[in-house]
């Protein structure tokens, strides 16, 4: 009924009511929770260890990179201070400023080293070389970029666990040939909540209903590409966020891009036509030369967190590509000029935000479209990065290469068909820049 639409606060509020019950209820080992881009992930492993902890029951929590590690010590230090914290390192880890500037955090090799703090914090590869404890409560954060054989080797550490990841994003990766194991019931390749699932159809899945980092131009579109049986919306509304531009501009394309990007959310930086090296110079040149211009015409960023407006300052712009060679390239652009711009590859933006992202598109110049470059989750976390605006860099032809190349992925007895596959999910987003 018109008038009546739930507040996204509101909303999200029920799922994660729901989660906590659940975890509190113990009728079940484990508990999954599905989620978009910039839903709450953090927050909610954050709150979920908290409770768990003030109730009396010491827990785990098992990550996937050091990174990742460091920034839950840092959130969970921050929200229970007087809560003590293990960090389960290897050896020669250094701890970062967001560990060493809290007492509550001792940090040690060896579990026994830790002094039976209440929340216990490592990596899935550390907790893998971990022979000894078990645990009532494990919280696995990103799980469906845990490989299943990760998932395996820690599973004998706790009772009962709570799931958290994002199934739109890049699946586990490796550098070895894996066919050998396709469509066998334990294939290591699997993401741990896919064989979780597949072997307890009964755990209990919840999915956060709300973005929080997306902005209302971006939600709708990123949606319907990525997540077309779930969805989610914005949690805010178009009058929220606002981007404006201080500084004059020459008139060039590369202003034309910045300022459709400013007014719209999106833009498509389109090159000529062209088959390249995967390492276009051109585009490199491209992507640089507009995380410049954002910065040159002083970009200010309204939001619910700065009302008043924020300079878009370094920090706050990304550029994103597929392969480490165009990252390289796109630094070596940037010169001492881009000095703060974070430029790295889908894998390793994963979880990450800024104000404004540009992104090499995996597809551009290509003669073929690869199963690698069609990956959809590739696009979904090089689409999905930005508070304000994303200008997409792409050579022409990109539609064509797709039309040329409909997806022709193997398919295999046992292994369940991924929607939305990479072929339409490009087609998807093309179709939105193309309209603006």
């Amino acid at each position: 009924m018109l008038g009546l639409e739930v507040p996204p606060a509101v909303e999200a509020e029920r799922v994660i009511a729901a989660v906590l019950a659940d975890l509190r209820a113990g009728d079940h080992r484990g508990v999954v929770v599905d989620s978009p881009p910039g839903a709450g992930k953090s927050t909610l492993v954050v709150r979920a260890a908290v409770e768990l902890a003030a109730a009396g029951e010491p827990l785990i929590i098992v990550a996937q990179t050091n990174e990742q590690v460091d920034d839950l010590i840092d959130r969970l230090a921050t929200k229970a201070p007087e809560l003590r914290i293990g960090r389960l390192s290897a050896t020669d880890y250094r701890p970062s400023e967001r560990v060493r500037g809290h007492d509550t955090v001792r940090v040690a090799s060896k579990v026994a080293d830790l002094g039976d703090p209440a929340v216990t914090i490592g990596t899935a590869a550390k907790w893998a070389t971990v022979t000894e404890g078990r645990w009532p409560w494990a919280i696995v954060d990103e799980a469906y970029q845990m490989r299943s054989d990760a998932l395996l080797r820690v599973a004998g550490r706790f009772e009962r666990a709570l799931f958290v990841g994002d199934p739109g994003q890049l699946d586990p990766f490796s550098t070895v040939e894996t066919l050998r194991w396709t469509g066998l019931s334990w294939d290591p390749m699997q993401a741990a909540v896919a064989v979780l699932l597949r072997h307890n159809p009964e755990l209990p899945v919840h999915r956060l209903p709300v973005s929080w980092r997306l902005p209302a131009s971006a939600a709708p579109v990123v949606a319907a590409a990525f997540y077309p049986f779930t969805g989610f919306r914005a949690g805010t509304g178009p009058a929220d966020r606002a981007l404006t531009l201080t500084g004059p501009g020459s008139g060039d394309a590369l202003d034309a891009a910045v300022e459709l990007a400013v007014a719209t959310g999106w833009a498509l930086h389109e090159l000529p036509a062209r088959h390249t090296l995967r390492t276009d110079a051109e585009a490199a040149s491209a992507c640089a030369a507009l995380a410049l211009r954002v910065l040159a015409r002083g970009a200010v960023a309204v939001s619910e967190h700065a009302p008043a407006g924020a300079p878009v300052t370094a920090d706050r712009i990304a550029v994103g590509a597929a392969h480490r060679d165009q990252v390289a390239a796109i630094r070596a652009q940037l010169g001492a000029a881009g000095a703060g711009i974070t430029v790295d590859t889908a894998n390793r933006l994963q979880g990450r935000e800024y104000d404004v992202t540009i992104v090499l598109h995996p597809l551009s110049g290509r003669r073929d479209a690869t199963n690698f470059h069609l990956e959809s989750g590739r696009l979904c976390v090089l689409a999905s990065r930005h508070r304000h605006a994303c200008i997409v860099v792409a050579r022409a032809g990109i539609g064509e290469l797709l039309d040329a190349h409909p997806s022709t992925e193997s398919v295999y007895l046992d292994v369940p068909v991924k929607f939305p596959d990479g072929w339409a999910a490009n087609q998807t987003m093309l179709t939105h820049l193309g309209a603006r």
